[in-house]
C-alpha cells in the first residue's frame, strides 16, 4: 500500500513538474496587446508575424526577410584615396576636428543605408467582440505557436497561429464552441499605397519596397491569403475576405518578393513561388501540418535545457505582472524564460539559406525602422550570433556566415577604391544589398575594420563544429580581411607602430589612429588567418607576413586611472558612461585578457567596465553580461541581468524589457535578448584560455540547478548539475574526439580523469599571442582575488561521454 501511495506521488510530482517547465516556457498574457511592444513574435526565418491576440480586431503585422528600400547599389566615395593621405597627416598632427571635416566630405556618399520594411499587415474584424471576457493569449516557446482565447456571448473563440517550418507560410486557425459561430472581414493593411487583386478565391497583396536617399526601391513582392473554412462561407468581396458562419475558418498567407540576392532582382517568376507554396499548404491536413511545423522547430529548440530554479508563485503571473515584479521577487525562472526566448526569436529569425537576423530579427512595423534595422557591425549584428553556437544552434549561424562571404567579395572595390589597398574592408554598417562604403558620418563611421571583426565569427564557427571543409571555404574570406590591413596599416610617426588610420573607437571620441579596439581585432584577426593557414596547409610565407605584421602592433596599455586604454593616448575619463565599451573586444568576445595569462590587464578591463557603469541601453547591457561572466564575477553579472529585467514601454524610457519580453535600446533591438542569452550561458561555462570551465561565475541567488546541451569550442557539448552553487556532476560529449581539460572551482572525480599538468593538447584551444602590455608608472594594482581551481585532462573519443563528480 505504502509503494503504491508513493508511487501515485512520484506520478504527480512528475506531471506537476513537466506542468511547471511548460509553464516556464510560456509568454502569457491576460489582455491583448495594445501597442507593437506587446505583440508576441511568430517566425520561421524567411516569414515574420507580430500577432496582437485582439479579440475585436485582430492583427497579423507582417514581414518577409527580403523587404527592404532600395536595390542594388555602392556608397563607396571616389575622393576617399586623394584625402587619404592628408586625412592621416591632420590625425597625427593632433588636428582631429579638421580631419573630421575633410573624412565627411569626402569618404561618405548620399547613400547611408536601405531600410527593413514591413510587409503591411492583415486586419480580422470581428463584430461584436467588442464585450469579451475570459481572456488569455500566449506564445509557446517550445512549439513556436501562439494562442488567444475569450468568451463572447457564451461562446469560446480561439486563434492559433504560427509560422510554418514546414509549409513556409503563416498560418491562423479560428475556432468557436458553438456551431456557425465565427463572422469576420478580412482586409490588407500598409503604411504606404498597395495594390489589392483577386484570383479565385486568393486575396493578393501587391507593393514594393521604397525609395530611399536616391536609390529606387525595386523590391516588389505580393502576399496571397486565402480562407478555407469547414463550413459557412468565405467570400471574397470588395477586396475583402468576408467569412460568415463557421465554426473552423483557417488562414493561410504566403509571401514572395523579386529578390534573388544582393546583386540579383528577378521579374515575376516569384509569384508562382508564391502561388504553389499556398496551394500546397491548403492541401495538408491542419492537425499533421501543425505537428510536423513544431517537429521541425523544436529538434533545435529542445538541444538545451536550463533550470535555475523558481518561486513557487512565480509562473502563476501573467508575463507583464512578472516582469513588473523581478526587482521584488528575482524569480529565477523569469531568467530561464528570457534566455530560451532569446533562442526561440535566433531560429525564428536566422535559417540556412535566408538572410541573417538584422537589428529587428525579422519583425518589424515600420517603413523606416529606427538605425533603418540594417546590420551594425561594430558590434550589434555579432551580438546577434553570440548564443548561436553556445546554446547548440550552430546552423542559425550560417545565413551571418553568408553574409561575411558576401562582403568579401563586394568589400574587395571598397578597399581597392577608397585606400589603395588589396583584399577587403567594410565599415560600422551594410544592409540586404552588402555595401560595404562608410555610412553616417566620421565619427561613427569612419571605422575600416568591420572586417576584422565578421571575420571572426568564421573562426569561431570552425572552433565548436571542427568542420575543416567550412574552414578551407571561408580562408579566403579571412585572408582578404587580412590581406587589407597588410596593406592599409601605416606606421604612427610618433610611436613606430602600425596602426589603422584613420579610423574610430566607435562610436565616441572622434577620428584617431591606432584605437585599443582596432589593435585587438587585427591581433586575432592575423593570429587566426595564420592559423588556418597552417591548418590547411597553405603558403608558410603569407604565414610568416602575418606573424611579422602581428609584431609591430600596438601593445594594450594601462592608463593613470588603472584602466585598461581606449586609445594610445592616456585620455580616458573615469566618469563617462558611453554605451560602447570597444576596447573591452579583447576580454569578450575576444580571449586575449586572461586572469591566469595577463593579471594587469584583467584588473584594467575590470576598472574601465566600473567605470562604465551598470545601466545602459540594453544591447550594451546584454555585452556587459559577458565583460563580467568573463571576469568571474556572477554576482556582478546578475546585477546587469537585473537591469535588463525591468519593465519598458509607456512613459518609461529607463526600462529595458518590454511586456513581449523584445529587448529595449530603447527603442527595440534584438541585440539585447541576444547579448543575454549569450551572457547567460557564458556565466555557466566557458571555453577559452585553454580549458572548458565549469560555473564560472555563478551567482548566488541561482545556487541550485542545471543546464544540458550547452557546447563548449573543441566540438564538446556539457550538461551539468550543481547545488549549493557547486558543480555535483557534469557530462561531457565529445563530437570531434581531442583532448579536453576542464577547470572547475570543486574537485571532481571520474573514469579517465587525471590532474592537468603542462599544456592543454587540444588543437581548439590555442591561445592568441599577445604583446606584453605597458604599464603606466601611475598605475596601482590591488590584485585580483580568485577562486581556487582544479584542472583536469581526459583524452576524448569520437562520440565518447564521459561522465564526472564532485569528489567527496
Amino acid at each position: 500500500m505504502k509503494k503504491s501511495i508513493c508511487y501515485l506521488l512520484l506520478i504527480v510530482c512528475v506531471i506537476m513538474g513537466n506542468r511547471i517547465s511548460a509553464q516556464e516556457l510560456k509568454l502569457w498574457y491576460d489582455r491583448p496587446a495594445k501597442v507593437w511592444e506587446e505583440a508576441l513574435p511568430l517566425g520561421n526565418s524567411r516569414l515574420g508575424a507580430m500577432v496582437y491576440g485582439i479579440p475585436q480586431r485582430e492583427e497579423l503585422q507582417l514581414n518577409e526577410e527580403t523587404i527592404w528600400g532600395g536595390s542594388p547599389y555602392r556608397n563607396d566615395n571616389p575622393k576617399a584615396v586623394q584625402a587619404l593621405p592628408e586625412a592621416r597627416k591632420l590625425i597625427f598632427a593632433g588636428k582631429n576636428t579638421e580631419a573630421d571635416k575633410l573624412i565627411n566630405e569626402t569618404f561618405f556618399t548620399r547613400a547611408h543605408g536601405m531600410p527593413f520594411q514591413t510587409a503591411g499587415s492583415i486586419i480580422l474584424n470581428f463584430p461584436g467582440h467588442e464585450n469579451y471576457q475570459n481572456f488569455y493569449r500566449e506564445l509557446d516557446l517550445g512549439r513556436a505557436v501562439s494562442t488567444t482565447r475569450y468568451t463572447v456571448d457564451g461562446v469560446e473563440y480561439a486563434r492559433e497561429a504560427y509560422a510554418s517550418f514546414a509549409d513556409d507560410v503563416i498560418v491562423m486557425r479560428i475556432t468557436a464552441s458553438r456551431k456557425r459561430a465565427i463572422n469576420f472581414v478580412l482586409e490588407y493593411s500598409r503604411p504606404v499605397n498597395f495594390n489589392v487583386s483577386v484570383k479565385g478565391s486568393t486575396l493578393i497583396f501587391h507593393s514594393k519596397g521604397t525609395d530611399h536617399e536616391g536609390i529606387p526601391g525595386e523590391i516588389n513582392y505580393q502576399i496571397h491569403t486565402r480562407v478555407v473554412t469547414n463550413d459557412g462561407e468565405a467570400e471574397v468581396l470588395n477586396n475583402r475576405i468576408v467569412v460568415k458562419n463557421a465554426t473552423v475558418a483557417t488562414l493561410y498567407i504566403s509571401i514572395g518578393s523579386n529578390f534573388i540576392d544582393y546583386k540579383t532582382l528577378g521579374g515575376d517568376e516569384y509569384v508562382a513561388k508564391v502561388t504553389q507554396k499556398l496551394d500546397c499548404a491548403i492541401k495538408n491536413n491542419y492537425k499533421a501540418a501543425l505537428k510536423k511545423h513544431i517537429e521541425i522547430f523544436s529538434q533545435q529548440f529542445n538541444r538545451f535545457k536550463l533550470n535555475l530554479g523558481n518561486r513557487s508563485d512565480g509562473v502563476k503571473k501573467n508575463t507583464l505582472q512578472r516582469i513588473a515584479d523581478f526587482q521584488i521577487d528575482q524569480d529565477p525562472s523569469l531568467v530561464t524564460l528570457l534566455t530560451q526566448f532569446g533562442r526561440y526569436l535566433l531560429i525564428c529569425s536566422s535559417q540556412p539559406g535566408g538572410q541573417p537576423a538584422n537589428l529587428q530579427g525579422i519583425w518589424c512595423h515600420q517603413m523606416n525602422p529606427s538605425w533603418d534595422s540594417k546590420y551594425t557591425l561594430n558590434i550589434n549584428a555579432e551580438m546577434n550570433y553570440w548564443p548561436a553556437e553556445v546554446t547548440n544552434l550552430s546552423e542559425t549561424h550560417l545565413p551571418f556566415l553568408q553574409m561575411v562571404k558576401d562582403l568579401s567579395e563586394n568589400g574587395r572595390r571598397t578597399a581597392a577604391m577608397m585606400y589603395n589597398a588589396e583584399g577587403w574592408t567594410v565599415h560600422h554598417n551594410t544592409d540586404i544589398w552588402r555595401v560595404t562604403g562608410p555610412i553616417d558620418f566620421a565619427r561613427s563611421g569612419m571605422w575600416p575594420t568591420g572586417g576584422a571583426w565578421v571575420c571572426q565569427h568564421l573562426w569561431e564557427h570552425y572552433l565548436y563544429t571542427g568542420d575543416k571543409k567550412f574552414l578551407a571555404d571561408v580562408y579566403p574570406a579571412m585572408k582578404g580581411a587580412a590581406d587589407y590591413f597588410l596593406s592599409s596599416m601605416v606606421k604612427h610617426p610618433k610611436y613606430d607602430w602600425m596602426v589603422v588610420c584613420p579610423s574610430v573607437s566607435p562610436e565616441q571620441g572622434g577620428v584617431v589612429a591606432g584605437c585599443t579596439m582596432d589593435n585587438q581585432l587585427i591581433i586575432e584577426l592575423l593570429t587566426k588567418t595564420a592559423k588556418a593557414n597552417e591548418i590547411l596547409g597553405e603558403s608558410p610565407v603569407y604565414r610568416q607576413k602575418l606573424y611579422e605584421l602581428l609584431e609591430k602592433l600596438p601593445p594594450m596599455h594601462i592608463g593613470k586611472h588603472t584602466q585598461l586604454q581606449e586609445w594610445l593616448e592616456d585620455i580616458d575619463d573615469p566618469k563617462n558612461k558611453h554605451r560602447h565599451v570597444s576596447h573591452l573586444y579583447g576580454l569578450y568576445p575576444g580571449n586575449q585578457i586572461s586572469p591566469y595569462r595577463t593579471p594587469e590587464l584583467f584588473e584594467a578591463a575590470r576598472n574601465s567596465l566600473i567605470y562604465r557603469g551598470d545601466m545602459a541601453t540594453g544591447w550594451s547591457i546584454g555585452w556587459k553580461v559577458n565583460l563580467w561572466a568573463r571576469l568571474l564575477d556572477g554576482n556582478h553579472a546578475y546585477k546587469i541581468v537585473k537591469n535588463m529585467l525591468t519593465l519598458a514601454g509607456g512613459s518609461s524610457q529607463s526600462g529595458r524589457t518590454y511586456p513581449n519580453m523584445f529587448t529595449a535600446h530603447p527603442p527595440f533591438q534584438i541585440d539585447g535578448n541576444f547579448g543575454l542569452t549569450a551572457g547567460v550561458a557564458e556565466m555557466l561555462l566557458q571555453s577559452h584560455d585553454g580549458a572548458v570551465h565549469l560555473l564560472p561565475a555563478l551567482p548566488e541567488v541561482w545556487n541550485k540547478g542545471s543546464v544540458s546541451g550547452i557546447k563548449a569550442r573543441g566540438g564538446f557539448e556539457v550538461s551539468m548539475q550543481w547545488d549549493k552553487g557547486e558543480v555535483t556532476e557534469v557530462t561531457v560529449l565529445s563530437s570531434l574526439g581531442d583532448n579536453l581539460r576542464i577547470r572547475s572551482y570543486v574537485p571532481l572525480t571520474g573514469k579517465g580523469l587525471k590532474e592537468a599538468k603542462g599544456k592543454n593538447a587540444n588543437r581548439f584551444f590555442e591561445r592568441v599571442n599577445i604583446t606584453s602590455p605597458v604599464i603606466s608608472t601611475q598605475a596601482s594594482f590591488k590584485g585580483s582575488a580568485l577562486k581556487k581551481v582544479y584542472e583536469y585532462d581526459i583524452t576524448t573519443k569520437v562520440g565518447g561521454k564521459y561522465t564526472f563528480k564532485r569528489a567527496e
